[in-house]
């Protein structure tokens, strides 16, 4: 059963930065796709960057591309998601979502097998 542990959230100013990391355990062979999503009260979950790491691909939504960075550092078992430039809309509940192999439609909940908890993200104007 693999297992997500998220950390790194806070409370940041606009224009501040966070590092947020997600613990994977019992992790199984072969290719997974690994995401983070965010979900603000009253709002849907949506999906914010994407990684496959059969072979290193990532994607992002539009609004947060070119401030945040999707990574992962095999040796530790975590992924991350540098988080550059916040700004107040960014607020919100982060969560680390995995499941086994490639695919389409990265940005559906639904096709994700395993969540974290979430970390929390407040970003003040």
């Amino acid at each position: 059963q693999v297992q997500l542990v998220e950390s790194g959230g806070g409370s940041v100013q606009a224009g501040g930065s966070l590092r947020l990391s997600c613990a994977v355990s019992g992790y199984t062979s072969g290719a997974y796709s690994m995401a983070w999503f965010r979900q603000a009260p009253g709002k849907e979950r949506e999906g914010v960057s994407y990684l496959y790491t059969g072979t290193g691909f990532t994607h992002y939504f539009d609004s947060v591309k070119g401030r945040f960075t999707i990574s992962r550092d095999n040796t530790k078992n975590t992924l991350y998601l540098q988080m550059n430039s916040l700004k107040p809309e960014d607020t919100a509940t982060y969560f680390c979502a995995a499941s086994p192999g490639g695919g389409y439609n990265w940005y559906r909940p639904d096709r994700y097998q395993y969540w974290g908890q979430g970390t929390q993200v407040t970003v003040s104007s």
